[in-house]
């Protein structure tokens, strides 16, 4: 059997996932890679998801079409750093600057963008362990590491061992979005769901996430464009 897709020009690859918990079937495009994925719940045949993805290949289309292209950095480019962007410029030097309105980065030029990488993930775990620091002692309930990883399916998570996990991209994103998420996992040291009493705990630690949560969810996959070397 062929992998299922959309026919045309060019047809389109469709990612087919079963789900015990989907009501309906239901459509989703990665704005990091273009992957167009259905999930469909278990007992609903997969011509019926088919069916409607080419109900909604229109729409497909001119999503595919309107994805933003991966950004190499390099000097001269231009990248959101803090939620503000900032034109990458190469100095001498041995420190990563920053300056209103650039980051100053020393060494090579085709060295740039994994040095200036593995600085703002320096710089990320720092801020996003204070953050968890903050929150957790707001919360009264330790967590008990962090780790840091390139996450394109999450922003973040938290184990029952109180293991917290970031995406290290939220250094990307302005000070309230990278709040926001480690308020939202530290919240899950106490409830372990999506209840109503998770969220009352989120508001209790953050406050009003109506915005920030509203940002992730529009601009967030927009920050895995940049693409910082090898």
């Amino acid at each position: 059997m062929t992998d299922p897709h959309l026919p045309g020009d060019p047809p389109i690859p469709l990612v087919l996932r079963r789900s015990g918990r989907a009501k309906r079937i239901s459509l989703r495009i990665s704005q990091l890679d273009g992957r167009v994925t259905l999930t469909l719940p278990k007992r609903v045949p997969e011509r019926e998801a088919l069916a409607f993805a080419r109900e909604k290949e229109a729409w497909i289309r001119k999503h595919l079409a309107a994805r933003s292209e991966d950004v190499e950095v390099v000097v001269g480019v231009t990248i959101p750093i803090g939620g503000k962007m900032h034109r990458v410029v190469q100095r001498a030097g041995r420190r990563v600057v920053f300056e209103p309105g650039q980051v100053c980065v020393p060494g090579a030029a085709d060295r740039l963008g994994k040095r200036l990488g593995a600085h703002l993930k320096t710089v990320a775990r720092a801020r996003l362990a204070e953050a968890s620091d903050h929150y957790a002692a707001k919360l009264g309930k330790p967590y008990h590491a962090i780790t840091l990883r390139d996450t394109r399916s999450r922003w973040g998570s938290c184990t029952a061992q109180g293991r917290l996990m970031y995406s290290w991209r939220l250094i990307l994103a302005p000070p309230e979005v990278l709040d926001y998420v480690v308020a939202h996992e530290v919240a899950h040291l106490a409830q372990m769901n999506h209840s109503p009493a998770f969220w009352a705990e989120v508001e209790r630690l953050y406050g009003d996430y109506t915005a920030s949560r509203a940002w992730l969810r529009r601009e967030g996959n927009a920050l895995h464009r940049y693409r910082f070397g090898t």
